[in-house]
């Protein structure tokens, strides 16, 4: 029997991963419905949990929060206020939290003793100064806490680009990461995708020329790689620590062979995933929201 499984983006139906998502899902008997966080509302009414906008959300079976590292605090209200009206969720509020956060996020795989590249948390000039100097000098990495497909990451590589770039990005009450530079020079950038505690794919991407982020969204291009058994561990382990049941772990492998977790994304994008292996991913997200949930 078919599940209606919601989405939550303000994507809308032709995004390329939700309407693979929602063709996947048909094919296998089952509904996936758009809930757009600016069309649907949380209500609290006589002390009960209730939603007023589109869709009718009273025939959803499960939710899946897809709104990306960069969801604000009002959407992000809806995944506590599903889960109040009964309705469950595919990763749940403190993975989400832990995830669209990269500091966070590199807290807690600090503290299972996950590899990960020396990084700061900063909130003003002064911060980028003292982090700066215990991180050896330039070049280093900064980045917004929260980010997608490659934006807001800089290659820091003087004083000059480093005041402008803290000039046009950097607010305190945010805050910026700063993080040891990894060359892209004879590295592997691989993107792992756990489901379930499962690994389903893997992918190795390259910047482009002159480019220091490795991203699909920004290269096109992405290809299989086969897991070293250390990777896989890591990969799995990094979404265990994050409580997250789908995640997409990003990982950089230097020339020396040190592998490092980069990023745990809880929405991942699997459009490069799918062309470099020829595996239906969309399919497998869907059968384990209705296996699970359904």
């Amino acid at each position: 029997m078919g599940i209606n499984i919601g989405i939550i983006t303000a994507e809308g139906y032709e995004y390329p991963p939700t309407k693979r998502l929602s063709e996947a899902a048909a094919q296998r008997g089952h509904r996936l419905i758009v809930v757009d966080p600016l069309q649907v509302w949380a209500i609290l009414e006589g002390g009960d949990p209730g939603m007023v906008g589109i869709p009718n959300i009273g025939i959803l079976d499960v939710v899946l929060p897809r709104q990306g590292s960069t969801v604000n605090d009002s959407s992000l209200a809806l995944v506590p206020h599903f889960r109040q009206m009964g309705i469950p969720l595919v990763n749940n509020l403190d993975a989400i939290r832990l995830a669209k956060d990269q500091f966070l996020t590199l807290q807690a795989l600090s503290a299972a003793q996950l590899p990960i590249p020396d990084t700061g948390l900063i909130n003003s000039n002064e911060g980028f100064g003292s982090v700066l100097a215990r991180l050896g000098g330039y070049p280093v990495v900064v980045k917004q806490v929260s980010g997608r497909v490659g934006e807001g990451v800089f290659l820091v590589d003087t004083e000059h680009k480093a005041r402008l770039i803290l000039h046009n990005n950097l607010e305190p009450g945010k805050g910026m990461l700063v993080q040891k530079f990894i060359p892209p020079d004879n590295r592997q950038d691989i993107r792992v995708l756990v489901i379930g505690g499962v690994v389903v794919g893997a992918m190795k991407l390259k910047p482009k020329a002159g480019d220091f982020r490795a991203n699909f969204h920004l290269s096109k291009k992405s290809w299989p790689v086969d897991l070293a058994t250390e990777w896989e561990n890591i990969s799995l382990k990094a979404a265990d620590v994050l409580g997250l049941e789908i995640a997409g772990v990003d990982l950089i492998v230097d020339p020396y062979g040190k592998v490092w977790v980069i990023e745990v994304n809880y929405t991942p994008g699997f459009t490069g995933l799918e062309a470099a292996t020829g595996l239906d991913i969309a399919g497998r997200i869907i059968d384990y929201v209705a296996e699970t949930y359904g």
